[in-house]
């Protein structure tokens, strides 16, 4: 047979099956309700409805890595080219002649498709189905087209449309016919918008004071507290700092402390608690160093340059620069422009349309960044003095002094050293220590008295230099970008990202998916001392109000922040491979309010939480459960677990122990013995703070990439080698370990006992204050009796002392789910 024909049997087997697989399709139909009129109502949407299913069942054998039979579903036009053997795939509105339909519900297991894995739905198949019916219109991908300004729907409940939040999420709950949840109970609402706002729980007597309150303002007073606290700034540095893969360390084996970078920690804090404008923040990071105002805070916001891994022994040098400039390129197009840019260094990106080239033209705008350091100089790239300028100068002037002394000295030893034997000239060419060692033991026998006075003269002066120094007052500095790279040579594009192997040449421009015009550059000449302009270019498109992808990807971090997860869950990700927006409408109402808000988050929190979608219940209801199990429509608010800052940092809240300054240097909590064991140098860069250092938040933490404090990593704390766009919330026996055995909670228990009165109380008080304490509320009769009974029982039947047995009680509260999670 030949191989022609081998090729057309199964276009003759797929012919015959077609027929029945229509039928299939008519009974999908018939057994839905869904009449073919009613189908062709339906508009199928290909971005929500149909490319999920293409990349989830044919993407294995048919997208970017493969193209079995010559079939790509990666973009239009291969999804409609002929196959190679003849077919199409898809046709535009002849269900017949697509071979996709037949191929996806035949009963022949050798021409089924997907070939392995989960079948295709019936459901799925008929949303195929009807795309094709309705012309299988295949849409440029949502984050790709320009915002567009919506008006909020009008919904048949009045009171849902007094918040246009609402009435988006209303309108979509309509259409499933699904009801929203009502209100929470104050007490729970208020809880929740504590640890949203500010990561700490509120005390008693506020709970009490707000269920009290029956003004109508009484939440949205309580919600300005919080956002004029300073402790909301900490709260929401620690999503962007998660985002920005912040460490004080370098990683590798040494894993050497990067000095100040805990300045940069406190400059987010700060800027989000002086709710600086967000397109200002972006700037500053980007360019900071280039803006027409350079301040201390914008040059300490260049830091955002230096928080990656570094290698202090790279293998390849050249290759070392282009892995870190990859990471602060993966970094900022995920972390600002939610995409995976840097998956086209090696080749053109496989789902989204990003060129090799358009990655290597974003590089080429940060050409003039040096590395964060060399081994030999830890310090001259990545450190920016600071101090004022008049100590500039006298630090100068010391400095120019010392080298004139210097020289004067030098002179006199040349004079000196020519007339010693070859021996001693040619030591005093080797290293310093064997120089010092002739001029110390040989210098004065071949000086004559006056050269030798001159000498001792200048040895004194030199130490009255060095002493002046020592009484100046210290220099100030910042991490960042405190020296260039020159940028005297062009751009090219690395075949498979090899540097020794490059080809085209680039030039600085934006991605071509964003359409946006040839960026102008200042003409300037850039060296050790002064950047190059070109970031300064690129942090201005990033932060436009035209750029499309900006303030979409910061509204949904704001809303993932409130809601646990945001509208599009992929946050960093809004390419093709991402999640489509479950509310487009409603994200794109709330990019343009944050635009029109001056690019200050405070007024997209106020109007989020005044919001009823916001105040919802978190109970669950079989009616929601059953159609909308993962909560993608919000018609109830989702629970949480505490955050790994938020767990530590409400123990000791409730035990009376938190240290709430806020900004300063990172402190070191004590660790285990075992714990400092697993470095490769144990103890090495973890230093010792006080016990009121300790007692501060989390935040302050020092974050040393080899060494994440345990009960943090427990909770999820993020790996910061990586950008996190969000946390996860797992449920694990570390958790209960770390909860119930650690050194650190039976020390805060132990406080916590203290704290509520001592063991010396009868146990029904222990009970009360320890519950009060750490939940803020009364405690039950039945908790109170279950609490006497534990302590009894501990002290009468395990043998524990009094003061052991009320700590073990005070522990067990600690671990109540009602501590842990959030409704």
């Amino acid at each position: 047979m030949s191989s022609n024909m081998e090729a057309m049997l199964p276009l003759k087997r797929t012919a015959i099956q077609f027929r029945c697989a229509l039928m299939f399709l008519f009974t999908i139909g018939a057994t839905s309700g869904l009449s073919n009129s009613a189908a062709q109502e339906s508009k199928v949407d290909f971005i929500k409805d149909v490319q999920p299913i293409l990349a989830k069942k044919c993407f294995a054998c048919h997208g970017p890595d493969e193209a079995e039979g010559g079939l790509r579903f990666t973009s239009k036009e291969a999804a409609f080219a002929e196959t190679e053997s003849g077919e199409h795939a898809l046709v535009s509105g002849d269900v017949e002649a697509s071979a996709l339909i037949a191929r996806i519900t035949t009963d022949d297991e050798f021409e089924r498709m997907p070939p392995e894995g989960d079948a295709v739905s019936p459901e799925e198949v008929e949303t195929l189905t009807r795309w094709i019916q309705q012309g299988a219109k295949w849409d440029k991908h949502w984050a790709f087209l320009p915002m567009q300004r919506h008006e909020p729907p009008q919904v048949d409940d009045r009171a849902w449309n007094k918040n246009p939040i609402d009435a988006f999420v209303y309108a979509s709950l309509a259409e499933q016919q699904l009801t929203p949840n009502p209100p929470a109970d104050r007490t729970h609402l208020l809880r929740r918008a504590y640890y949203d706002l500010i990561g700490l729980p509120p005390t008693q007597s506020q709970i009490e004071s707000f269920a009290n309150d029956t003004s109508p303002s009484a939440f949205s007073d309580s919600v300005n507290q919080l956002l004029d606290s300073q402790h909301y700034g900490e709260r929401f540095a620690r999503y962007w700092l998660d985002l920005v893969r912040y460490a004080e360390t370098n990683s590798y084996e040494r894993d050497s402390v990067k000095p100040n970078a805990w300045k940069y920690r406190d400059y987010v804090i700060k800027s989000f608690n002086d709710d600086k404008p967000y397109d200002q923040f972006v700037r500053e990071q980007i360019a900071g160093d280039e803006l027409d105002d350079v301040t201390m805070e914008s040059l300490t916001a260049t830091g955002y340059y230096r928080l990656g891994v570094w290698d202090d022994e790279p293998v390849d040098e050249a290759q070392a620069r282009f892995d870190a400039l990859d990471d602060i390129i993966m970094t900022t197009g995920q972390a600002f422009l939610g995409l995976t840019i840097n998956c086209a260094r090696c080749h053109d990106h496989k789902i989204d349309p990003i060129p090799q080239a358009d990655y290597y033209s974003m590089l080429s705008f940060l050409e003039d960044l040096t590395p964060y350091a060399n081994r030999r100089d830890l310090r001259t790239f990545n450190q920016i003095d600071i101090s004022s300028g008049d100590l500039r100068a006298k630090y100068a002037a010391n400095t120019e002094e010392k080298r004139g002394i210097e020289t004067a000295m030098e002179k006199i030893e040349q004079a000196g050293i020519v007339k010693m034997p070859a021996p001693d000239q040619r030591a005093t060419e080797g290293t310093k220590r064997d120089r010092n060692r002739v001029l110390k033991e040989k210098l004065r026998d071949h000086l004559d008295d006056g050269q030798w006075a001159k000498y001792q003269k200048l040895k004194r002066k030199l130490k009255s230099n060095a002493q002046a120094l020592q009484k100046l007052p210290p220099r100030e500095s910042v991490m960042g970008l405190a020296k260039y790279r020159k940028v005297d040579k062009p751009t090219f594009v690395l075949f498979r990202g090899n540097p020794g192997s490059p080809s085209d040449e680039v030039t600085p421009s934006f991605p071509t998916i964003f359409d946006a015009e040839k960026p102008a550059f200042p003409s300037q000449v850039n060296d050790a001392d002064t950047s190059s302009g070109r970031r300064r270019v690129l942090a201005d498109w990033i932060a436009s109000e035209e750029n499309m992808l900006t303030a979409r990807v910061m509204a949904n971090r704001i809303w993932q922040y409130h809601f646990g997860r945001g509208i599009v869950r992929s946050s960093n990700n809004f390419g093709q491979l991402g999640s489509p927006p479950t509310h487009p409408e409603l994200l794109d109402w709330l990019a343009y309010k944050l635009i029109d808000s001056g690019w200050r988050l405070k007024p997209i929190h106020r109007l989020i939480m005044s919001s009823q979608t916001y105040q919802m219940s978190s109970a669950a209801n079989d009616d929601g459960i059953a159609k909308d199990p993962n909560n993608s429509l919000f018609w109830r608010f989702n629970p949480r677990r505490l955050s790994a800052e938020e767990v530590r940092d409400s123990i000791l809240v409730s035990n009376g122990s938190l240290n709430r300054k806020v900004y300063g240097p990172s402190m070191y909590p004590t660790l285990s013995k075992e714990v400092v064991a697993s470095q490769s140098k144990p103890g090495d860069g973890w230093g010792k703070s006080t016990p009121e250092q300790e007692n501060r938040r989390s935040i302050y933490i020092h974050v040393k990439r080899s060494l994440v404090t345990p009960l943090l990593s427990a909770f999820d704390f993020p790996d910061p080698d990586l950008t996190c766009e969000a946390r996860f919330m797992t449920l694990q026996p570390g958790q209960a370990l770390s909860m119930m055995n650690s050194d650190f909670i039976h020390a805060q228990a132990d406080r916590l006992l203290t704290h509520v009165g001592g063991s010396e109380q009868a146990n029904e008080q222990i009970v009360r204050q320890t519950v009060q304490a750490v939940l803020g509320r009364d405690a039950s009769e039945k908790e109170i009796a279950e609490g006497n009974q534990l302590i009894t029982s501990l002290e009468s039947k395990e043998g524990v002392s009094r003061k052991r047995a009320a700590q073990l009680y005070c522990l067990t509260v600690i671990n109540w789910n009602e501590f842990l999670f959030i409704d």
